[in-house]
């Protein structure tokens, strides 16, 4: 694994790391994560996919994990601008590092909505997107609706004020986060366009452009994601994706334990194949 720092537009240096693979099959995958999720969640799963050929590249967005700065108070940053400058920045780094592979990218639930927040997403032959959706409150079963308008409309406002960033481990919502990225994922959860008014507040729209094949994986037992959730992301988002839904039932894991972030736990490898499977299927 090589590890080293890319400097964003803002100058900030951010956490990557590449899994180069023994016997290479000339293919590409990058990994963005989900929210205040750090890129070791992904290792297990990125040499997986290095043993079998492809070249894996993982990375924290700024502010989380070894992108975090020293200070979080008053430290800019937001889902936003991971779309236009973090994730532009690895994939001007790929288009100049690997310019004849093929190139695909798997999202992980935000990790997937920022994607038309970057022209750089056409370079990618197709996408693998996993729990993710507009996670409006609507879209939510009725329990974690009541969780989330606590979380989000109540505990997240007080705590950003009171610290200057959004202390989500407090929550068991991974990572301490920057302020504007925890506003950001409250405008997802409290604001009926969810993720479409992210892109209205945003600089850039590239998202009614992207046209790939896209495999969409939810688990059975992950209780952020819903059907309708997903359905209104592919129709209000991204309507020319190609897209393929794929449901993993509990039983097809060892340990009977998918949910939102355990897909890329090492008990479930075995159903990491069928991310393998779609990816070396000719486009």
């Amino acid at each position: 694994m090589k590890e080293l720092f890319l400097k964003n537009p803002d100058g900030f240096n951010l956490s990557v790391k590449i899994f180069e693979p023994e016997n290479a099959i000339g293919k590409l995958l990058i990994i963005n994560s989900a929210t205040g999720v750090k890129q070791q969640v992904y290792f297990s799963f990125a040499k997986y996919m290095s043993q079998s050929g492809f070249t894996v590249i993982t990375y924290d967005y700024s502010g989380i994990g070894e992108s975090k700065p020293k200070k979080m108070k008053g430290f800019q940053s937001s889902m936003r601008t991971w779309g236009t400058r973090d994730f532009k920045t690895l994939t001007e780094f790929i288009k100049k590092e690997y310019p004849q592979e093929a190139k695909f990218c798997l999202g992980h639930s935000v990790g997937a909505l920022i994607l038309g927040m970057n022209a750089d997403s056409a370079i990618f032959r197709k996408f693998v997107f996993v729990a993710t959706q507009d996670a409006y409150l609507g879209n939510l079963k009725l329990n974690i609706a009541v969780t989330a308008l606590f979380g989000f409309g109540i505990a997240l406002p007080i705590t950003t004020t009171l610290f200057g960033y959004f202390p989500a481990h407090w929550f068991g919502l991974g990572e301490t986060l920057p302020k504007g990225v925890a506003y950001d994922w409250r405008t997802l959860i409290l604001h009926s366009k969810s993720t479409a008014r992210l892109y209205e507040k945003n600089e850039v729209d590239f998202s009614k452009n992207l046209t790939q094949k896209t495999l969409i994986i939810h688990a059975e037992d992950d209780p952020w994601v819903t059907q309708k959730g997903m359905e209104n992301l592919l129709k209000n988002v991204y309507p020319n994706l190609l897209k393929t839904f794929k449901e993993i039932k509990i039983s097809e894991s060892e340990k009977k334990e998918i949910g939102h972030i355990n897909f890329f736990r090492s008990f479930n490898k075995k159903l990491w194949k069928i991310v393998l499977d779609d990816l070396q299927e000719k486009v």
